[in-house]
């Protein structure tokens, strides 16, 4: 009895400042399979290191508004996505009668409405084209003409967003979360407001078993290496190289000149 306790205790230690989220059933149509590649190729060979391990996931399909035309829909859930930062919404389409997963901004709730295209109104998480959006809004998930996929592509990661400066008869200039100023043409599509999961990036992780979870394996120095492991490897006590950083399989890692 002692030490069950004792281990409830450690346990609960390692976990604290952890937030559990409800779990809501998949959309069995929206969701595919997921493999973990543990950073090999098709060979078999590794290609990105400290990759493996880690808890299984299953992709969730998210629909473009840009191409759901008249839309009327209700928030079901706010859900945790495994392959994104941000959250992301279950919504049941009056219309055609089908749920669908979105990129949920930071003030949707469950029981708000969504529309798409012609019915939209300047609210969160409704989409509409640039030139239907007053200057100087916060909008994410926007669309490019060029872009295969036709999905939104440019401020989906939590709490990103990008912002309407300028507008004129054919083209839009919007600053995107990198700094950068685009033109984009009118009829780019793109949802109102911000990415949700804002507060993500004061989250630590407080053991190591978080980064297992996640599929990072530990990284190695390689001064902490021995010389068969690594060109840095070697040397009495903490003894950094004189020559130039390298590879481990010995090419040279910075430009210039070199150092002999």
């Amino acid at each position: 009895m002692l030490l069950k306790n004792i281990f409830i205790k450690t346990s609960l230690n390692n976990l604290r400042f952890l937030s559990s989220s409800v779990k809501f059933p998949l959309l069995k149509n929206k969701i595919k399979g997921f493999k973990n590649t543990a950073g090999r190729n098709n060979l078999g060979k590794i290609t990105s290191y400290h990759k493996g391990g880690g808890h299984k996931k299953k992709y969730r399909i998210l629909s473009n508004l840009k191409y759901l035309d008249n839309l009327l829909g209700i928030v079901m859930s706010i859900e945790y996505d495994p392959n994104r930062t941000g959250k992301i919404a279950s919504v049941y389409c009056a219309n055609s009668k089908k749920y669908f997963y979105i990129i949920a901004s930071t003030h949707l709730k469950i029981g708000h409405i969504i529309r798409a295209g012609k019915n939209s109104l300047t609210r969160s998480a409704h989409s509409m084209p640039l030139k239907r959006i007053p200057l100087g809004s916060y909008v994410y998930n926007l669309t490019l003409k060029n872009n295969r996929k036709k999905t939104g592509i440019i401020a989906r990661s939590a709490g990103s967003h990008a912002q309407l400066i300028e507008k004129n008869s054919t083209s839009a200039l919007v600053k995107i979360p990198s700094g950068k100023q685009l033109t984009l043409s009118l009829e780019e599509f793109c949802n109102l407001g911000r990415v949700s999961n804002e507060h993500f990036w004061l989250k630590k992780k407080t053991k190591a078993g978080q980064s297992r979870w996640m599929n990072i394996r530990p990284t190695v120095r390689g001064v902490a290496m021995n010389p068969v492991d690594h060109p840095h490897g070697g040397g009495e006590g903490k003894k950094s190289k004189k020559v130039a950083p390298r590879t481990p399989w010995g090419s040279f890692v910075k430009k210039g000149k070199l150092n002999k």
